[in-house]
């Protein structure tokens, strides 16, 4: 059971969201307390600085990325296909994806471009794979997209898997990032519904994977010594993880759905574990407590959470300056909270600032070239939005 203090923080908010009164009159005083709780009242979509602009329409998208220019992106669709959006063409189908095992929350997962893609015409993909006797697990690849009016992968290669492949289909996770000097890449594991694999050292689930671009090893891991799949790891005690973001300073952000309530935000450090789940700000599904994270201090705490969940679902950093204040903030869609969540970063603190109600499933945010940000909502009829700031 969560701590009283969680529980009426959580549902003086709650009556404020009903009321349309703000955070500051349901809580007075106690901004802290309200970065920590989690209830967060959306605005409608007619009180932001933006309106919402329908660009194309995908079926269940997943990722996207743009490639240089801001012209044209790549977006995964779940079943397997990955698509060629261009702002001045057709939406254009690229041919050698891989195959992915549907089903669940499996399918074809993150797409992101190699650092030195400008040169090479890398990009890295996540999907799930089939193993024996009905298990699944993620899969990370890389290969050349060759342009033109087909489109193609060329020279797909598997650099790392999840291991060990388990029954269920979902907390895949694969998210992907690379670090902002390119020498490494960041896998988001999660722990595909098992729960314990997130504290086991011998398995890379529940993990946040750091390898060279090639899946090497890099010699400087937390835990390389030991060698196999513990050689991989970079922060471990993680559920299920949908967002990766480096901000503007080198630090690296980390979004994942907690259980029942506890959804979290974590600043990412070498070697920290973040507890689950023996720890968590929300309890088991059936109703089954999970100890608060101030019960364990040695466990790295979450810098936000919410309760109730608003299960996050993509993560980007903002720099620009298209949308006044909005510099130096974290991005962050919502899939039950069907909306899209700012919060601005202080050095190591993390802040609350906005929430906007869209009233529909937002998948994945993600930044341009010029500084707008762009949506996939989720589902069959998940479509490619771009937000267009307000004039003033």
């Amino acid at each position: 059971m969560k701590t009283l203090s969680t529980f009426a923080l959580s549902a003086a908010l709650a009556v404020a969201a009903c009321s349309g009164s703000s955070p500051s009159e349901a809580a007075p005083g106690d901004t802290a307390a309200l970065d920590a709780s989690g209830a967060q009242p959306a605005a409608p979509l007619a009180d932001a600085p933006f309106t919402v602009e329908e660009v194309a329409s995908f079926d269940e998208p997943w990722a996207m990325t743009f490639l240089p220019g801001g012209k044209q992106a790549l977006v995964t669709e779940k079943a397997g296909k990955l698509k060629l959006w261009q702002a001045d063409g057709p939406i254009l189908d690229v041919a050698g994806a891989p195959a992915v095992a549907y089903g669940g929350q499996g399918g074809f997962g993150d797409v992101i471009l190699a650092p030195d893609f400008a040169a090479t015409g890398t990009v890295y993909l996540s999907w799930v794979e089939a193993g024996g006797s009905d298990t699944f697990g993620a899969v990370v690849g890389k290969a050349k997209l060759a342009q033109g009016a087909a489109p193609r992968l060329e020279g797909l290669d598997i650099i790392w898997k999840q291991d060990p492949k388990v029954p269920g289909r979902g907390h895949f996770s694969h998210r992907l990032t690379f670090s902002p000097d390119g020498q490494y890449l960041f896998i988001a594991s999660g722990e595909r519904q098992k729960f314990d694999p997130a504290q086991d050292m011998t398995k890379n689930l529940g993990k946040l994977i750091r390898l060279k671009p090639d899946g090497s090893v890099p010699a400087d891991n937390p835990f390389a010594e030991k060698g196999g799949v513990t050689a991989q790891i970079w922060s471990l005690g993680h559920r299920n993880l949908l967002g990766l973001a480096f901000d503007g300073t080198g630090k690296l952000w980390q979004q994942e759905m907690g259980p029942r309530g506890g959804d979290e935000v974590n600043l990412v450090e070498r070697g920290g574990n973040y507890g689950y789940p023996v720890v968590s700000n929300g309890d088991h599904y059936d109703g089954k407590d999970i100890p608060d994270h101030p019960t364990r201090p040695e466990f790295n705490a979450p810098k936000l959470w919410w309760n109730p969940s608003i299960s996050p679902a993509g993560l980007a950093w903002y720099g620009g300056t298209l949308y006044p204040g909005w510099q130096n903030s974290l991005l962050m869609g919502a899939l039950s909270g069907e909306g899209l969540i700012r919060m601005a970063i202080d050095g190591e603190a993390l802040h609350k600032s906005d929430r906007w109600d869209f009233g529909e499933r937002i998948r994945e945010v993600e930044v341009n070239e010029d500084g707008s940000v762009w949506l996939l909502t989720d589902g069959k009829d998940g479509r490619l939005v771009k937000l267009v700031p307000k004039d003033g």
